[in-house]
């Protein structure tokens, strides 16, 4: 691209020898050092340059930006904000980008589509880790280079949002591009964060396999929508791409995986494969059906478009689309399950949900003889309800039930027949995927059957999702473990645990992988106390590697690539880290002890203690400092859950609060609820946040939806 009259001979005495374009933020210009180092300089528009504020965040951006150095970015050489128009110089990356590639040769090829998804998670991985999002991420930014692809223009846009004046307005500019941004970016820019690249990744990646967009559209404002709230286009993605892609084009952020999650999928050499059961969301033969203009659109049209045309960043409104991110139509609400009955005969409910799970339009509760109950997430509709043993229960042990997994408009559960054969106890477990939205049994797959049957439970360790299906304890004595496919419910690979006889094994996930811990045990307590951790290999089933331990411990989840463990008995003193790749063990003492009372729960690469009387302690488990300590005034919080600025947990009542994050402090908190009925002692039930709409059960078979932003 030619140089014109104004651009200048030299930037921060890089000599300037090209123009390489312009976009919303600035020119960049090739350059070289006085070495023949050659660079790319980008020269912020001078009404950036005005901004005193702007100044303020461009300088705290750079500084960030210089400390991305992974093999798949361009890292930042020199720069100076307080110029008389503040640039950047990161490295000069030669070859084409992605965009102009494609329109060229046409779409990648399935190896270099790998290739480039591994490139972008680890891009991202490394620009996150040094608190940056992107927020542009789009195949003009993505360099094809002869060893691999890179991300580049990144530490900028970020700064740029801040500006005092309105940017929006001068330059008719947002922060993105509209087929390759996240809906967030449309709906709620002030709480874009990371998981706003892993959706344009998916973008991205949908680009380079068909040479469109998921979301195209002659129209920009049509774009918009599109991504906000249509379903995407994915024909002519390879297959084993297309969970992958999926996973990424999510419209909560909370259900993106992160990079290391990506990373941990690609990891093997392998994807899973596509599953039958999610053809109704992205067909890969017949092209998915148009949705109905909503009657709203046709009045908003004309000042819609032109604020697209003007801004390209929209706030909708509608009764299926609030500000915010929060599902369609969603309105505060309040329900409580209707009676699953056995036999026909009504049950006696006297306690809460033990979990709850959230898919497409519907939230999926299980628990206290509920094997699944569906309540619709906008308005609390509880439309279908099933037993957890469809007969009387003959022994009178009672069935919890609890949702295994649920996703792509499906939901995992576990049923029983607890009976009495031949004055024997007898126990027939089945796994089962129902349809969310109908609950209808989509397949039902026995996994024991037997006197000594183990229930496929996920709370009591005998079962664990994975993209491929459930892992599961299998047989009449539950003395095997069988994959379980998500399509059909058949048995992928079976293998014996390891030793029955003298260890306890349990079977765990995190990031995407199954593990199996295995506890020693024996009469003679001298030999007791070990534990190995094995990674299974989802193709076959076998461990790819072990790991032996001493004492009891067991997996509370993965931060940094490495899992978390911590003692199963006893006050918790230390942490104990496992690299998933290296397996290098790291034992890290807590800066405080933590009692055996207390409940631990990985989040967001936060260690968090709760107790029973409310307080709650979170740790940095790299190194084991004390982050913070409050009292969040919940009494026996159940597991809390996390957002990407606040902490919230609740009481079995309903009682919440909201900490922030970061301090702890207590931001806001909500009053029980008297509706649900008393439920049995105990802490309150996982809690399930989807954007901004937060789901929490309470009382007997009870669930409240608020959002978190009215707290």
């Amino acid at each position: 691209m030619a140089l014109r009259e104004t651009d200048p001979a030299e930037v921060g005495g890089y000599a300037i020898e090209d123009r390489l374009g312009a976009g919303g933020m600035g020119v960049v210009y090739l350059a070289r050092s006085a070495s023949g180092r050659r660079l790319a300089v980008k020269v912020v528009h001078a009404q950036y340059a005005d901004d005193d504020e702007f100044r303020t965040r461009f300088r705290r951006e750079v500084a960030a930006a210089r400390q991305v150095s992974g093999a798949f970015t361009a890292p930042v050489v020199d720069a100076d904000a307080d110029a008389a128009r503040p640039w950047m110089a990161t490295l000069y990356i030669p070859g084409a980008d992605l965009g102009t590639h494609v329109r060229r040769h046409g779409p990648l090829p399935p190896p270099r589509l790998r290739e480039l998804a591994a490139g972008l998670a680890e891009a991202l991985r490394d620009i996150h880790r040094a608190g940056m999002v992107h927020r542009d991420l789009k195949p003009a930014n993505v360099m094809l280079a002869e060893d691999g692809p890179r991300v580049i223009d990144f530490g900028i846009s970020r700064a740029t949002e801040f500006a005092a004046s309105d940017v929006l307005t001068q330059t008719g500019r947002v922060m993105g591009t509209p087929p390759f941004m996240s809906p967030e970016q449309f709906s709620s820019p002030q709480d874009v964060g990371p998981a706003a690249d892993v959706f344009s990744v998916g973008s991205v990646l949908v680009y380079a396999a068909t040479g469109h967009g998921p979301f195209d559209s002659p129209s920009p404002y049509e774009t918009a929508l599109r991504v906000v709230d249509g379903t995407p286009e994915l024909d002519g993605v390879p297959p084993e791409l297309l969970l992958f892609v999926r996973l990424c084009l999510e419209k909560s952020p909370a259900a993106r995986p992160t990079t290391g999650e990506l990373l941990a999928l690609l990891r093997d050499g392998r994807l899973p494969e596509p599953r039958a059961g999610d053809a109704p969301t992205v067909s890969q033969n017949t092209p998915p059906p148009r949705r109905r203009r909503r009657p709203w659109l046709a009045p908003a049209a004309g000042a819609l478009a032109l604020a697209a045309l003007a801004a390209l960043t929209l706030t909708l409104t509608s009764d299926e689309a609030r500000p915010g991110n929060l599902p369609a139509g969603w309105q505060p609400w309040r329900g409580k399950s209707k009676d699953p009955g056995v036999d026909k005969e009504p049950t006696t409910p006297d306690g809460p949900f033990t979990r709850c799970a959230a898919t497409r339009t519907s939230l999926v509760c299980a628990g206290d003889d509920v094997m699944a109950t569906r309540f619709a997430l906008a308005d609390g509709r509880n439309t279908w309800a099933r037993p957890v043993d469809a007969t009387a229960d003959e022994l009178g042990l009672g069935d919890q039930g609890t949702v295994l997994a649920a996703r792509h408009g499906r939901v995992f559960v576990y049923g029983s027949d607890d009976r009495t054969v031949r004055d024997e106890n007898h126990y027939r477990y089945t796994v089962q995927a129902l349809d969310a939205g109908t609950g209808e049994v989509l397949w039902s797959t026995v996994t024991g059957d037997g006197p000594e049957a183990s229930e496929p439970n996920s709370e009591l360790g005998y079962a664990v999702a994975v993209p491929d299906g459930i892992v599961a304890v299998h047989g009449p004595k539950g003395q095997q473990y069988a994959l379980l496919g998500a399509d059909d419910g058949e048995v992928r690979w079976k293998h014996p645990l390891p030793d029955p006889d003298t260890r306890i094994c349990l079977l765990r996930g995190a990031a995407g992988q199954a593990y199996l811990v295995c506890q020693k045990w024996s009469f003679d307590d001298e030999d007791a106390g070990g534990t190995s951790v094995a990674q299974l290999d989802l193709a076959t089933g076998r461990p790819r590697w072990t790991v032996d331990l001493d004492g009891e411990m067991d997996i509370v989840g993965q931060t940094g690539g490495r899992l978390v463990l911590l003692p199963t008995a006893g006050a918790h003193r230390a942490v104990t880290l496992i690299d998933a790749d290296s397996h290098i063990v790291t034992t890290v003492g807590l800066a405080e002890p933590q009692p055996e009372a207390s409940t631990p729960t990985l989040l967001r690469g936060r260690l968090c203690y709760t107790r029973p009387s409310g307080s709650v302690r979170a740790f940095a488990p790299e190194d084991g400092r004390r982050l913070w300590e409050s009292n969040s005034t919940v009494e026996s919080p159940g597991p809390p859950v996390a957002s990407a600025t606040h902490l919230y947990l609740a009481s079995p009542s309903g009682r919440l609060a909201a900490l922030d994050l970061r301090t702890g402090r207590v931001t806001a908190t909500l009053q029980g609820r008297d509706d649900g009925g008393t439920a049995e002692a105990g802490a309150g039930a996982p809690l399930t946040l989807v954007g901004d709409a937060l789901y929490v059960p309470y009382g007997i078979r009870s669930v409240y939806s608020v959002d978190v932003r009215a707290l």
